[in-house]
């Protein structure tokens, strides 16, 4: 999976780089620019897994996602305003679902961080999740097919972002019985938060194609969620949406 989402983003990359050149070289008309805004919000809405997870990790019992907010500036340039450069901060926010017979002990005091099967017989929670939050700089190379109306133009982008974490948690909600009984009520939730085990600065790799203020996002952690000798190396991997209004 790695090697396939590098080889698809150096392929975008050299590809946008390529084509701006022979612009470039080849003379383009000047645009007027002046009706299309530097700066702007971006949300990000969609899937999250973590890949190359062994036995012991197990998903589901939700829909693990994630929701990202960025204000970014965009610089295009001189010599070829359908490309352009952009740069931000921001917030991203993660959350992995595990099987409901699944408990991360993000208080254990242990070396690695465990994740313990919990049998049918045990009380165990109905949803459990582990979420994680960082402050990000998102950088991208982008492309514009009408650089003057991009609300009305076909776009795409590839770049990467670096994070340092905010926050990491776990929360179960609705201890039951093996039975399928509440034992404290519904609306019951275990929050435990502890960073310790989670990779402090997270380093990605993005690309997004879309339409307007529309697109489609890729995403790829490229070092591992949980830090070197905490436990498996796992990279985190998204899909979604974008919405932006450039």
């Amino acid at each position: 999976m790695k090697k396939v989402i590098l080889s698809v983003v150096s392929i975008l990359f050299f590809g946008m780089f390529l084509n701006a050149q022979t612009a470039t070289t080849s003379g383009s008309k000047k645009l007027d620019l002046t009706g299309r805004p530097a700066d702007h919000f971006m949300f990000q809405f969609g899937t999250d897994t973590w890949t190359s997870r062994p036995d012991s990790v197990k998903l589901g019992g939700g829909f693990s996602r994630h929701f990202n907010m960025y204000f970014m500036y965009d610089k295009p340039f001189a010599t070829n305003p359908k490309y352009s450069v952009a740069f931000g901060a921001g917030v991203g926010t993660s959350n992995i679902f595990f099987d409901n017979h699944t408990f991360v002990d993000v208080k254990s005091p242990a070396n690695t961080l465990p994740f313990r099967h919990i049998d049918s017989l045990s009380n165990h929670f109905s949803k459990f999740k582990v979420t994680t939050i960082y402050l990000e700089a998102p950088v991208e190379l982008r492309y514009f097919s009408d650089p003057a109306h991009p609300g009305k133009s076909w776009k795409a982008a590839v770049g990467f972002k670096l994070g340092t974490l905010l926050k990491a948690y776990s929360k179960g909600k609705n201890m039951v019985s093996n039975t399928g009984t509440s034992i404290n009520g519904k609306t019951y939730v275990q929050k435990e938060s502890n960073k310790r085990f989670f990779n402090a600065t997270d380093v990605a790799l993005t690309g997004r194609v879309g339409y307007g203020v529309f697109s489609l996002d890729l995403g790829y952690q490229v070092n591992g969620v949980l830090r070197d000798g905490y436990g498996p190396l796992m990279n985190k991997f998204s899909v979604g949406f974008t919405i932006s209004g450039l």
